[in-house]
């Protein structure tokens, strides 16, 4: 089976259509699918949801398809340092489905895992449980969330090989492998493939049977809030 793509472009022809949910990888800035968010972008396709730790910043990650009013619903824990979110939803222009962080988090993996909901104690008593099933559980209060179902997942790696095997660096693990499970079709772009054999087995985060299609690129490096102090005087 062929996985390998030139391009983003290529990766996602056949894949992408209007209406989609798309799970989304990336923690802050660290990890995005910056190149498939693009060709996203570039390909017009619109009404989109997007599960997703964040929306990235303006004109970077998720944040360049709400310029361009592709995105209609976010599913997300994060939800600052995006002028154009904070606008849009205040506007009523954009659905906001807030979830605590270990919570989507979990969404995802329980997607992936084909497992169609679950119950948390995260959440009980605030706005986060209106309108969802409560159970208790010896003498505690639960809440029932449900995995998310995916119709593409697009994550950001930093190796891969030919079968699909990646290798996350760092934080950019953290939300990238539960978002490729939780997809029907699962794209990756990746810094670097290398040969068949040549990743250590125990060093993989993601087996390849998740990945359907790679491609390779250049991305850029992000700080996502730069703070300096004036040199002092010698």
């Amino acid at each position: 089976m062929k996985k390998i793509y030139a391009n983003a472009t290529e990766a996602l022809d056949g894949v992408l259509s209007d209406g989609m949910m798309i799970a989304a990888g990336g923690f802050g800035l660290c990890g995005i699918p910056e190149l498939l968010l693009e060709a996203i972008k570039d390909s017009g396709a619109q009404d989109l949801t997007f599960a997703s730790n964040n929306a990235g910043v303006d004109d970077f990650g998720i944040g360049i398809l709400l310029q361009t009013k592709q995105v209609k619903k976010m599913i997300s824990s994060y939800v600052g340092e995006n002028a154009e979110f904070m606008r849009q939803y205040l506007a009523g222009e954009l659905e906001l489905e807030f979830n605590p962080q270990g919570t989507l988090a979990e969404r995802m993996r329980a997607g992936g895992a084909g497992i169609p909901g679950f119950y948390t104690k995260t959440g009980v008593g605030t706005v986060i449980a209106e309108g969802k099933e409560h159970k208790d559980f010896n003498g505690e209060t639960y809440i029932m969330e449900e995995g998310i179902f995916a119709d593409l997942a697009i994550v950001k790696a930093w190796k891969a090989d030919d079968t699909g095997n990646l290798i996350f660096r760092k934080t950019a693990r953290n939300f990238n492998v539960p978002a490729a499970t939780c997809g029907k079709i699962c794209i990756a772009e990746v810094e670097e493939i290398v040969p068949r054999g040549s990743l250590d087995p125990d060093q993989i985060h993601l087996p390849g049977i998740y990945v359907h299609r790679i491609i390779q690129g250049e991305h850029e490096k992000r700080i996502e809030q730069r703070t300096t102090r004036k040199k002092e005087d010698a």
